[in-house]
Order: C-alpha cells, then sequence, then structure tokens
C-alpha cells in the first residue's frame, strides 16, 4: 500500500508556507517557504504604476506561483491524500467568470488587484456601512472594518465603476486559490460569515451594493470538501492520489485544531504580524461590545467562534527593529532588545504606548487610528520604547480578554501560539503578566500549516472530524507560563492609564485630524 500524505498551506501576508505530513505517524515530514515575488505594494504597482498613501495591494499570481513551488517541492511523485489552506483575510480580489484575475487582464490598474486586509482606505466605505447599519451587523458589534470584503467592494464600485463592471466576481484570496487549484468555486463559510456579513438562511447584505450579491457566491461550512486537485495542477506538480481539497479557512482561524482548539472555552490567540483572538463556545451568547464577530461553522464545525484582534502586534515591534537597529541582522537586533527590555522592572522605562500602529480593531473597527507613545523625555532610551511597545501589545490583548470576561464568556484555557510565540519567552512572560492568568503555548512548529493540513484530512476524509485531526496530527506538548505576582499588581496601574488613554475621544479625533492633514497635503 502506498504512503499517503497531507499538505497544509498557510498563505501570510509576504509569503507563503508549506507543510507535509505523514498521514499515518503524524510526523512532519519536509517544509517549504515561498516569499511572494511582489510582496506587500503599498507604493507602487510591479509595472511602475504610483499608489496612493493608505494602499495595500498583492499579485494574485504570486500565489498560484507560492502554489506551484510548494506543491511540487512537497507533493512530486508522491500519494497525496488531501491538501488544506489557510489564506490571510480579509484579501479579496475582482475576477472573471472563469476565475482570471482582472489583475492579469489590467496590470496598470490598481483596483484590479488583490486589496491586502491592511488596505486602509476602504474605512470611509466601512464608515458609510455603519451609519446606514442593518441587521446583518447584529453579530459584528453593529459595524464593520475597511479591512473586510463589504467596505472593499464599495471601493471598487465608487472609485473605479468601469473596474466594478467588469469584475464578474468578487472573492477572497484564499477562495479564488481553492477555485483554480480545484476548478470549483466552492467558497468558505470562515471568509463568508467573518469578512462578508453572510448569514445562514438569510445570505449576504443585500442593501450594501446593487448586486453584489450575484459577485459572490453561497458558501460551505469549513472542513468541507471543495474537489481534487485538477489534471492539469497534477502535471505541473507530480502530485498523486486524491488530494482533496478542503475549503479554505482564515489564517488565524486555520491554526484551531493544530493546538487543541477543538473545545468550548477554549481561547486561542494567533500571533504574528497582526494578532487575532479566537474564544471557542459550545453556546451563542450575545457578542461583547467591542468584539469583532461570532459565527458557527467557520471555524471548527458544531462550534461558534468568537473573534478579536490587533491589526498589529510582531508588526509593532518589527518596525521599531527594523528602524533602529541594534545589530547588523535583524534577528540579532531583535535578541539583544529582548534580552535588555527582560531585564527591566516594570514601568522603570516612564513610558506608555498605544498598539495602534496598523489602527484599531477591538473595539473601534477604525483603520485611520495610529500609535502613540507618551512620556518620552532626556532619559529616554531605545530599549525604554522597545519595552513599552512590548507592554502595549500585551495590553491590547488584556483589553480584548476583559471584554469577553465582562460579558460573563467563560474562558477555561489561554493558548498563545506562533513562531513568535513559541521563539520569543520574554514577549509571552509579559502577556502572562499583563494578563494575570497562565498561558500554555504548543510546542509545534509551522503550526498554522499543520492547522491547514488537518482541515484538509477531515474534508478529505482521513479523520471523522476536528478532535480526531488534533489528536493525531496537533500539538503533544505544551510550554506552559505562570505570572508572576510582583509584576501582576505593577502592570495593573499601566494598564489603567493605557485604558484610560485609549478612551480618550479626544485623542481618537486627533488622530483622525492628522490623517486628513496628509491626505490634503497630498492631493495639494
Amino acid at each position: 500500500m502506498t504512503k499517503a500524505f497531507l499538505i497544509g498551506l498557510d498563505y501570510g501576508s509576504e509569503s507563503a508556507r508549506g507543510v507535509l505530513v505523514d498521514a499515518d505517524t503524524g510526523e512532519q515530514v519536509a517544509s517549504h517557504i515561498y516569499a511572494y515575488s511582489n510582496g506587500i505594494m503599498t507604493r507602487q504597482l510591479p509595472n511602475g504604476t504610483r499608489l496612493p498613501r493608505g494602499w495595500a495591494l498583492q499579485d494574485a499570481a504570486d500565489y498560484l506561483n507560492a502554489a506551484e513551488t510548494i506543491l511540487t517541492k512537497l507533493g512530486d511523485g508522491r500519494n497525496i491524500a488531501s491538501i488544506g489552506i489557510g489564506f490571510t483575510a480579509s484579501s479579496p480580489l475582482p475576477s472573471t467568470a472563469d476565475g482570471t484575475a482582472l489583475s492579469e487582464l489590467w496590470p496598470g490598474n490598481p483596483h484590479a488587484y488583490v486589496k491586502l486586509w491592511k488596505h486602509g482606505s476602504a474605512q470611509p466605505y466601512a464608515d458609510n456601512i455603519n451609519v446606514r447599519g442593518g441587521r446583518y451587523l447584529d453579530n459584528f458589534g453593529g459595524k464593520v472594518s475597511g479591512e473586510w470584503l463589504l467596505a472593499k467592494a464599495m471601493q471598487i464600485a465608487d472609485e473605479a465603476p468601469d473596474t466594478w463592471a467588469k469584475t464578474d466576481k468578487f472573492i477572497e484570496g484564499g477562495d479564488w486559490l481553492v477555485w483554480r487549484l480545484t476548478g470549483n468555486e466552492a467558497r468558505s463559510l470562515g471568509f463568508a460569515a467573518y469578512k462578508a456579513q453572510y448569514v445562514a438562511n438569510v445570505g449576504y447584505p443585500g442593501d450594501v451594493l446593487p448586486n453584489l450579491e450575484t459577485r459572490l457566491a453561497e458558501p460551505l461550512p469549513i472542513g468541507s470538501p471543495a474537489g481534487s486537485l485538477t489534471a492539469e495542477w497534477r502535471e505541473r506538480t507530480g502530485i498523486m492520489g486524491e488530494a482533496v481539497v478542503a475549503v479554505a479557512a482564515i489564517d488565524s482561524h486555520v491554526v484551531l485544531p493544530a493546538v487543541g482548539g477543538v473545545s468550548g472555552g477554549t481561547l486561542v490567540g494567533a500571533l504574528g504580524t497582526s494578532a487575532a483572538y479566537l474564544l471557542l463556545s459550545d453556546h451563542y451568547q450575545p457578542l461583547p461590545a467591542g468584539i469583532e464577530g461570532v459565527a458557527k461553522d467557520g471555524s471548527i464545525r458544531d462550534l461558534w467562534c468568537y473573534e478579536a484582534g490587533q491589526a498589529s502586534f510582531g508588526d509593532t515591534l518589527s518596525w521599531f527593529v527594523r528602524n533602529f537597529p541594534r545589530a547588523e541582522t535583524e534577528a540579532e537586533s531583535f535578541r539583544l532588545y529582548n534580552e535588555a527590555a527582560a531585564s527591566m522592572p516594570v514601568g522603570n522605562n516612564r513610558l506608555l504606548a498605544l498598539d495602534w500602529w496598523n489602527g484599531n480593531r477591538v473595539p473601534f473597527a477604525d483603520s485611520r487610528l495610529s500609535g502613540l507613545l507618551l512620556g518620552l523625555g532626556m532619559e529616554t532610551t531605545s530599549v525604554g520604547i522597545y519595552r513599552a511597545l512590548m507592554d502595549a501589545i500585551c495590553f491590547g490583548a488584556r483589553s480584548i480578554i476583559d471584554l469577553f470576561s465582562n460579558s460573563h464568556i467563560e474562558i477555561e484555557q489561554l493558548t498563545m501560539t506562533s513562531g513568535l510565540a513559541l521563539n520569543n519567552p520574554s514577549l509571552v512572560q509579559t502577556m502572562c503578566d499583563v494578563i494575570g492568568r497562565p498561558i500554555a503555548v504548543p510546542a509545534i512548529v509551522n503550526s498554522t500549516a499543520v492547522g491547514a493540513a488537518i482541515h484538509g484530512a477531515v474534508a478529505g476524509g482521513v479523520v471523522e472530524n476536528y478532535r480526531e485531526g488534533s489528536g493525531r496530527f496537533g500539538t503533544k506538548e505544551f510550554h506552559h507560563y505562570e505570572p508572576i505576582e510582583r509584576n501582576v499588581r505593577a502592570y495593573e496601574k499601566l494598564y489603567k492609564l493605557y485604558r484610560d488613554t485609549s478612551n480618550s475621544k479626544a485623542l481618537r479625533e486627533t488622530m483622525h485630524g492628522l490623517n486628513e492633514i496628509v491626505s490634503s497635503a497630498e492631493v495639494a
């Protein structure tokens, strides 16, 4: 009998990662990373066309190149039982009826490209949707974000009506990739519910944009098979076997089964460039004020999943280290900053920061908000600033957890995952002290890609359900962190200052005003 394997694909903001898993033993046999050729386009398109401030685009061709490279590297000549895909979201693109990305046809048209999740110029359209309101916003705190699909659709229709007229399908990048791999437009309920406000037995919002629903499609629950790899893709990659492709999952959600997130009461934090916090529940409870959304069957089958997040997490620390390096390499700079910051007593830097470097998701859903650093003086050091930024992203995490706790939604287990959580123990300890609760970190590499592989295993019938998939292929060990009581007490004072500062309406209006000044200067 030919040995069978699973492939999990994790599409992030800068690159895609694939992992090959032995279907019998659960062992990670191989992995491969592909960096997108065009990366994140914030200043210009590949042909040199300039982009306005606040834009963040990607080229869909990079996704196909990544798939071909990784699938060939991992699957050539092997019996692949299933393929699962996690994809950064919301990152929709316009296409023709046969799935051709409009950027392939009109490479000089900015609105023809993928609008990455951090594309910020769609926020005014989200504000417009929020003012109008509607029942479809009930599970999303009465508001959508400019990061999500509806606002980005409105932006194209308003700013490039000719492009919108040529858009037969408006589709998340993950759903589009599944379509290209299988030949079937099989959309994921995860993307549809959390990023396009789809409601079961109701559909998509009908009054946001005329005929929007004709450019979308009915989604399938997470863990559903989209179809098998096409003959063309088998020829391109050398893959053999059933190669059943699962519907795609949101990248931060796809990790859940790999880290034991398959039961109610578990909160999993996926700590990457941004951070997502996913609280699983057996029962529906009204959405706590400020939390982004809740849906069933969009993350793990038969469970409700509450979603919240920070638009900038590791991104914030990376920005600082890149701009204020302490060594020749970024990795060594990080090591030195972490080492020095860990030895600094809580509050000794006399600084307070807000973690809104890419805007704010919770509780304001406002991409126009920005970072803040308070308390600068002649005694301020680069290490002190780094520590303030580390504290700030942990304060942001606690503020989200507090929203759940204040609404009496039970959290039994805190799990933080990602390479950042695994490789930066001082950050996790800081978060543990700020939150004041134990934290578990799964001892597993490539957790997001492994989670994707488990989704594929469910869709391909390799396992019966997510619990079995998690037990067979997920993490077996955890690193455990306990709060240090003296730090918990010290952080309480700093956290109160963080909450008071972030709740200042005048401060947020000032941030909006700064954005307007910059925008006016660019127009002039």
